[in-house]
């Protein structure tokens, strides 16, 4: 291995773009930088971050806003577009911070103790967030989609385009470029910092790794690139940036495979460590010290981003396998429980390793010996399970889950709730804030009445309003002054006719409402002056409510007896009530969606209004319409896995109809869809073993309403692990272990010899016998699970039964001739003349196969006068023939039942 170091030497030979002069295009007019400053409110940071997009939830108050947390972590929710800051220590979030135009986005996030850098995978959009004062500092554009990777340490920060092969590092507070990039041929690797500060990158296409430190970062920020401006990704590249010249420096360069091996990299506390994925060696080089070590692995290894201690954890994801390696070479190395390759690279911490399944959503925890000691299960994880250790803290995010967890270093679990709605808010504004809402249980006299206005006609005025808020306590009556009288009306009759008016003089009107509390506060009109010069009214009125849930209300123009229209007043009418719709100057009125109760029935009158402010009489009133859009979203939307192989069961609650029937549901799942009057549905011929997400959509007049989701993961057929065959010179014990993928398993052991097989009979699995029938005997047995998905049946193993061998005795005095011309064989159990195959001589030792009952034959005192009914299988000339148990003696302490019984 060759071991460069330099000051400024880049890797590559010039293929790479360069950025800068792009970047220089870019910058353009400044844009005005955010001021710096103390802890800001709630309401400032809104303030702040609206053009950039987010929403603080919730701020800490001022002691915990501004610390700078030893440990916490900021973690994404896709489903709330989000990012939750939790401590590590209490297992709470203390802030959330939505991110607008991110739902459902994958986000890499990017923490120091001072700085959060976001890139979103979908949008390429990079957006720096000061710790320090929760402010939103920049943003800046880069290609979406994986490839680019955002490394920051401390105050240092970089962009690692990996398909471009440019490394560049970048003011984290301004995300404005710092000196000239660093250069490598397209396809790098890595790009994560170890913990000294050194960031690592990988050259495949030169087999090496090199090290780059940062520049410093300077004293004041420089102002941030101009909205919109592209990062990375610009087709004009350049030089320059904020350093003044000063540019980080590439200081080592390694030497650890051959050209073009595919380089996975995981930063170390002091350097790093390289996986040679062609070969299988690991190199790490730790200050001037290399060392490689070849692996045997079964497949292809990955390693995590960073390693903490001096033991990388290589996975091999397909074989569910991972190798411990330390600085001597593999140390441990275990299996994954479970079936399916979508394992994350193992993380070490602190004495323990973490692999997360993906496909379950559980992260299974090991020892140092490799022993499966606890299994975290993270509900709702759907997808991506991230973990990270931060400020001697292990966090497990899920982004799809609502729950996060974090693990201490006395690997105490702790459920983490990201959506957290206790969270503090921040120091109090300095002017004073104005008084809460009244609480629901709060009851008090009602708000004033909104937008009361008035319009005059021949001895009368018109006068309407909006709603006012009735603070727990339903609005009875509104009552309307300024006229010859008060004038009450009913709490849905929001446009009435004051008569008895007098023409010419000027009249301005009141409203307040009135709940059981008492009456609320008065909200004034405009003046009106009424006149006998008033317009004809419109000659028809026609109406229609659309799918957008919008009604289109039009008219003819009206005639305004010698003077112009200037407006038109549209009053929608529903059983027991009236309430103004709108004002327009055309003769079209679009009510807006929502404005109206779907499913409730409409009228609309319209009065013209002349430019002296004189109205109309109320025009006919329209044809009665129905306000509709699509339906609402289903409710409490579930999915389950039944016993069948390849399918899930949907089952879902009926939502708001939104003035239309539904007439049916579309369930979809993988890209199929069915259609359902009812509020559940069987989809079969999913993959197996495979989450399987069903969207719910109701469907009206109007069209589909908006999606639910639930997902479920199907049955599969069972995964078995097996340990190593027990036998004695009887049975066959094989243990199993079972993952059974969602449906009830049974096992069973076929035992194989010579063309005959005897199976164990299907069983709970675990510790499986088979009997065995001979002794001594080398079997082959293959191992079969089944559930409802099918079965399983392993490749055949070998296992040898435990040999019994035996001595013929005949002669114990000495003296006697009894046996002196041997014992006889026979074909079968019994001592007939024409199936004695030959005689055996005392002494002589014979391999015992098994036990068979026959004829009982006893030794007198020649063996002890030893008598039995059994008869012993041994191999006789070449055959398998028979001996009397009475002249064999077992050398296992002549335990006839140590032999298994013949077949």
């Amino acid at each position: 291995m060759a071991t460069t170091d330099n000051g400024t030497t880049t890797g590559g030979d010039g293929a790479a773009q360069d950025l800068g002069k792009a970047l220089d295009a870019a910058l353009g007019k400044p844009r005005r930088r955010i001021p710096r400053g103390g802890l800001v409110t709630g309401g400032v940071v809104l303030a702040l971050v609206a053009a950039m997009g987010f929403t603080v939830l919730g701020l800490g108050v001022a002691d915990n806003a501004v610390a700078n947390y030893d440990a916490s972590s900021w973690l994404w929710s896709r489903a709330k577009s989000e990012v939750a800051r939790v401590n590590g220590l209490t297992g709470r979030v203390d802030t959330r911070v939505e991110v607008a135009q991110s739902r459902n986005h994958a986000m890499q996030v990017s923490q120091t103790d001072r700085f959060l850098i976001l890139r979103d995978l979908t949008t390429g959009q990079i957006s720096s967030l000061d710790l320090a004062t929760l402010q939103v500092m920049a943003t800046t554009r880069t290609t979406s989609g994986l490839g680019v990777s955002v490394a920051l340490r401390d105050d240092a920060a970089f962009v690692v385009d990996a398909p471009q092969g440019i490394v560049r590092q970048l003011d984290p507070r301004s995300l404005v470029p710092i000196g000239e990039p660093v250069r490598y041929p397209p396809g790098i690797s890595g790009g994560t910092f170890d913990g000294t500060g050194r960031l690592w990158v990988a050259v495949p296409s030169e087999g090496t790794v090199s090290a780059v430190t940062p520049a410093p970062l300077p004293s004041a920020p420089a102002d941030p690139l101009p909205t919109g401006a592209a990062l990375v990704g610009v087709s004009d590249p350049g030089s320059g940036g904020a350093g003044g010249g000063v540019s980080p420096t590439l200081v080592k360069t390694v030497t650890v495979a051959d050209p073009s091996h595919d380089l996975a990299v995981t930063t170390l506390d002091d350097g790093v460590a390289v996986l040679d994925r062609t070969t299988g060696a690991l190199t790490t080089v730790r200050g001037d010290r290399e060392h490689q070590v070849m692996l045997q692995l079964p497949g292809i290894g990955a390693v995590p981003p960073r390693t903490n201690g001096d033991r990388v954890p290589v996975t091999v994801a397909d074989e569910r396998r991972v190798v411990v390696v330390g600085e001597g070479g593999p140390s441990t190395q275990f299996e994954v429980p479970g079936a399916g390759a979508q394992l994350r690279p193992a993380v070490a911490w602190a004495g323990r390793f973490y692999c997360a399944d993906e496909r379950t959503g559980t992260v299974h925890v090991f020892d140092e010996r490799g022993q499966l000691v606890e299994t975290i299960e993270v509900k709702g994880a759907n997808g991506p399970l991230e973990l990270e250790v931060r400020e001697n803290y292990l966090f497990v995010n899920a982004p799809n889950s609502s729950t996060a967890r974090v693990v201490d270093e006395k690997h105490q679990v702790r459920v983490v709730d990201k959506y957290a709605d206790d969270v503090l808010g921040g120091d109090p504004p300095k002017d004073p804030p104005l008084p809460p809402p009244p609480k629901k249980d709060v009851v008090s006299k009602p708000g004033a009445p909104r937008s009361v206005t008035a319009t005059a006609g021949d001895k009368l005025a018109r006068v309407s309003w909006r709603a006012a808020d009735a603070n727990g306590s339903a609005i009875t009556k509104y009552v309307v002054e300024g006229g010859p009288r008060p004038v009450e009306v009913g709490a849905r009759q929001r446009s009435i006719e004051i008569t008895g008016l007098t023409n010419g003089e000027t009249y301005r009107f009141t409203v307040r409402a009135v709940n059981g509390k008492g009456a609320g506060p008065t909200k004034r009109s405009n003046p009106v002056m009424p006149t006998a010069d008033v317009p004809d009214p419109p000659a028809s009125v026609t109406a229609q409510a659309r799918p957008d849930g919008t009604v289109r209300v039009t008219w003819p123009a009206a005639n305004g007896q010698g003077n112009r229209i200037a407006k038109y007043a549209v009053t929608a009418a529903t059983a027991g009530a009236t309430s103004p719709a709108g004002e327009t100057n055309k003769t079209e009125l679009i009510v807006p969606a929502g404005e109206l109760d779907y499913g409730t029935q409409y009228a609309f009158t319209v009065v013209a209004v002349s430019d002296k402010g004189a109205a109309s009489t109320p025009s006919p009133a329209s044809d009665t319409v129905v306000p509709f859009t699509v339906p609402g979203q289903p409710v409490d939307v579930a999915a389950v896995a039944p016993n069948e192989p390849g399918t899930i069961t949907v089952t879902w609650g009926v939502p708001a109809d939104n003035g239309r029937p539904i007439t049916e549901y579309l369930v979809t799942v993988n890209g199929r869809t069915l259609r359902t009057p009812g509020t559940t549905q069987k989809i079969t011929g999913l993959p197996e073993g495979r989450a399987a997400t069903a969207t719910v959509r109701a469907v009206n007049e109007a069209g589909e309403g908006p999606a639910a989701t639930a997902t479920a993961t199907t049955i599969a057929k069972p995964a078995l692990t097996l340990g190593a065959a027990r036998v004695t010179s009887t049975t066959v014990t094989v243990p199993v272990t079972v993952d059974d993928n969602g449906s009830a398993a049974q096992c069973q052991v076929t035992l194989s010899y010579a063309g005959r097989s005897v199976p164990s009979g299907w069983r709970a699995c675990g510790n499986i016998p088979v009997a065995a029938w001979r002794a001594g005997t080398a079997y082959s047995y293959v191992v079969s699970a089944r559930n409802n998905a099918g079965q399983v049946d392993l490749p055949a193993r070998t296992a040898t039964t435990t040999a019994v061998n035996g001595e013929v005795t005949c002669n114990n005095d000495g003296q006697s001739s009894y046996c002196s011309g041997g014992i006889g064989i026979y074909t079968n159990t019994r001592q007939v003349a024409s199936e004695a195959v030959g005689d055996t001589p005392d002494g002589t030792r014979y391999a015992a196969w098994c036990k068979r009952t026959g004829t009982n034959i006893r030794a007198v005192q020649y063996n002890n006068d030893k008598a039995s009914t059994w008869w012993v299988q041994i191999t006789f000339r070449g055959g398998a023939n028979y001996i009397p148990f009475a002249w064999l003696n077992l050398d296992n302490g002549d335990n006839i039942n140590g032999l298994p019984t013949c077949v």
